[in-house]
């Protein structure tokens, strides 16, 4: 009997400890690493969710209630999507990412959602929402009303960019009421949250979120970053006819957001055999909120070992692992991740590889400014509008700037100092006569501004420098959380 303890003993640890392994793979993640859902857009039936309940800043996916509220006016007949809307200051004055439109702009409803779910622009979030709500006060209160009507119960907006600001908050568990929301009432307008691709004028913005062009059947919807959040990702995805919606918030990059996604709704489609054994979850809607605060991951997103800001529109990031953009590496230390290779079912594919290709080729949607506009007189506005953005020639005016102070070392009497204004306009090649090349600062300055707001750059540490007009061109450009 002696003899046999210790062989017990040690039975008994081993089941605990396979008890205690089991338990690892099932229980849901420590709040402030991420927050997972999977739904079946339909029914709600909940597939799988882990913090799911928890409160989060949402960062740009708020947009898809901006796009709600003003696509549900529309349908209400309140405005139209020819409606022409006005950049106020307010509006031009959001951070980047935004299209960076002075004030005084006009444009439709529609071009300024295209603009705001494709390249998530909070300019034109503002614009929509001071054309909608008349403020960004009066539209936060319709997107509280109708995320209360909707069953949202975790969430208030104060802003519809979602840029941070006290009480922005939201959960997984809303976000997929919001989706399954967005697609039921609104399945007329579902084509703004899966265009591929914008173009302006010259420039051609892709979708920020990963998934469309590169995971078959992907269809929507939204991604999001600020520090405090991590990145966020909502998106759907249908295949023989089934559509599931998943949510993923707190990835440590865009590429390793779009990486979870697909894993979740690769697991969602792939019904496989051991379905029987998972606890039915009930529906979206029942799940129960969790009264905590929501995690700030700001360190971890904007600290220090980041070898360059983060940014919602910037996935080059790679800092952690010092990887190259659009590489695999891309998932901030994921890139050799497979599809559930810690769970029930075998590994499927590479999906940082998937993410990290090129998407299919698509053709990009025209946007521009102005009232609607077809046949000739569409192909006349983008004209015009890629005629304005090649007006600005920031790179020869700065190069201008950098010779002036060797130029002004030189000449120390009144003859030569006379004769540089004359040298100028040939090095940049722009002024057309002596009067433009008498004030080369003030065109200089004036030029290099927009061009500030078109690169993702400005912030409220920025604004506040063009009181020195010398240096305003040289600082390094700040994070941006959008």
């Amino acid at each position: 009997m002696h003899a046999l303890r210790p062989l017990l003993r040690q039975s008994l640890f081993n089941l605990f400890a396979a008890t205690l392994a089991c338990g690892a793979l099932l229980a849901p993640r420590a709040a402030g690493a991420e927050a997972l859902l999977l739904i079946e857009a339909d029914s709600g039936k909940v597939l799988q969710a882990e913090n799911a309940t928890i409160p989060w800043y949402p960062a740009s996916v708020t947009k898809i209630m901006t796009a709600y509220v003003t696509l549900k006016a529309v349908k209400d007949g309140k405005l139209t999507l020819d409606t022409i809307l006005t950049v106020s200051p307010t509006a031009a004055s959001q951070s980047p990412s935004k299209m960076g439109f002075r004030p005084g702009t006009q444009l439709t409803v529609d071009n300024a959602l295209k603009m705001m779910m494709v390249k998530s622009a909070n300019d034109m979030a503002v614009v929509l929402a001071e054309g909608v709500g008349g403020s960004i006060d009066g539209f936060s209160a319709l997107m509280n009303d109708t995320a209360q009507k909707l069953g949202m119960t975790q969430t208030s907006y104060v802003n519809p960019n979602g840029l941070p600001a006290d009480g922005q908050i939201t959960s997984a568990r809303d976000l997929g009421i919001l989706a399954r929301s967005f697609l039921r009432d609104l399945p007329e307008y579902e084509y703004f949250v899966h265009i591929p691709a914008i173009r302006f004028g010259k420039r051609v913005t892709g979708n920020f979120n990963k998934l469309i062009g590169r995971y078959p059947g992907a269809d929507g919807f939204k991604t999001g970053f600020i520090c405090a959040s991590g990145y966020n990702l909502v998106a759907s995805a249908t295949r023989n006819g089934r559509r599931l919606i998943a949510v993923v918030l707190g990835a440590n990059s865009g590429t390793a957001r779009a990486v979870k996604a697909a894993q979740l709704l690769e697991r969602g489609f792939s019904q496989d055999n051991l379905t029987w054994l998972r606890p039915s979850l009930g529906t979206v809607d029942k799940l129960v909120p969790v009264d905590a605060s929501p995690p700030n991951l700001r360190d971890d997103m904007c600290g220090g070992h980041r070898k360059r800001p983060a940014s919602d529109d910037d996935d080059a990031l790679i800092a952690t692992n010092g990887g190259t953009s659009g590489s695999a590496s891309a998932t901030g230390g994921e890139a050799q991740v497979t599809f559930f290779t810690a769970g029930l079912q075998p590994p499927l594919m590479k999906a940082s590889e998937l993410m990290a290709s090129a998407p299919a080729a698509a053709e990009p949607v025209l946007v521009y400014t102005g009232p609607t506009r077809t046949g000739t007189a569409l192909i006349a506005a983008v004209a015009a509008d890629a005629d304005q953005q090649a007006t600005p020639k920031p790179r020869g005016k700065k190069s201008r700037v950098a010779k002036k102070p060797d130029a002004a070392d030189k000449p120390k009497d009144a003859k030569t100092a006379a004769a540089k204004p004359d040298s100028k306009p040939v090095a940049t090649a722009k002024p057309a006569d002596g009067k433009s090349a008498a004030k080369p600062a003030g065109t200089k300055h004036a030029a290099a501004k927009p061009d500030a707001a078109a690169k993702p750059a400005a912030s409220g540490e920025q604004a506040a420098k063009p009181a020195k007009p010398k240096a305003a061109t040289k600082p390094a450009k700040p994070a941006n959380n959008s």
